[in-house]
């Protein structure tokens, strides 16, 4: 991979599943990393911070530390999420509103937000981009997890919409949708047991795809993109 040169960029979720994997590759790359998770115990360090996307301010805050402790936003990664299983008529309405408010308004928000901050870097011709994790739920709905497929789909939606806003501001948008991978996310879930889906991939080899995405300069990671 090519080295990132020093380009800024705010991991939100960095604290385990796929965040914390890619926001050490990226660092591995020459990135200069800002770490951001919702649970006092899971980050450590500087450069990290406590973020709640859930709550309509946390994203613009989020983006306006980064900001101030670096002086640019060369890129985001939008890797918080939280995951439920269950048949979709015994779903509650605490679950869902868990399910819906941190996978699909939270990083909206977040996106919505660090929007205007690449702007300089574009300018400076340093390719700034925002990466999404909407995940193969987003392609493929899937029985027993009803509800966390649909707040996912809206996430990707979002993103292939806007996505084209914001690259004729010279931002990258890139959503990607690993399949079944195994990143500890089942084990923290909201609600339910995992119900078996056959096995999973490790979760470095998910991780250094979409890093490789973004040193590449890739636009789309369908579930596709990581049968290989």
């Amino acid at each position: 991979m090519t080295a990132l040169d020093g380009a800024v960029v705010l991991v939100a979720g960095a604290s385990g599943g796929p965040g914390v994997r890619v926001a050490a590759m990226l660092e591995d790359a020459g990135a200069v990393v800002v770490r951001a998770a919702r649970r006092p115990d899971s980050l450590s360090g500087p450069g990290a911070y406590l973020a709640d996307l859930r709550a309509p301010s946390g994203g613009a805050a989020l983006v306006r530390s980064a900001l101030d402790e670096h002086g640019r936003l060369d890129g985001v990664v939008v890797a918080a999420g939280v995951v439920a299983f269950g048949a979709a008529k015994d779903l509650d309405d605490d679950t869902l509103d868990e399910l819906v408010a941190t996978n699909a308004p939270g990083p909206i928000r977040l996106l919505r937000g660090a929007h205007p901050a690449p702007a300089p870097s574009a300018a400076a011709g340093r390719k700034p981009f925002v990466v999404t994790i909407s995940g193969v739920v987003s392609e493929a709905p899937t029985v027993g997890m009803a509800a966390y497929s649909a707040s996912k789909a809206a996430l990707a939606a979002f993103v292939s919409a806007a996505g084209r806003e914001y690259r004729r501001d010279g931002i990258r948008v890139l959503d990607a949708r690993p399949g079944h991978t195994d990143t500890g996310l089942a084990t923290r879930a909201v609600a339910g047991p995992a119900p078996a889906v056959g096995a999973a991939r490790g979760p470095g080899a998910g991780a250094e795809r979409i890093v490789r995405a973004i040193v590449d300069g890739e636009k789309d990671l369908p579930g596709s993109a990581f049968s290989s």
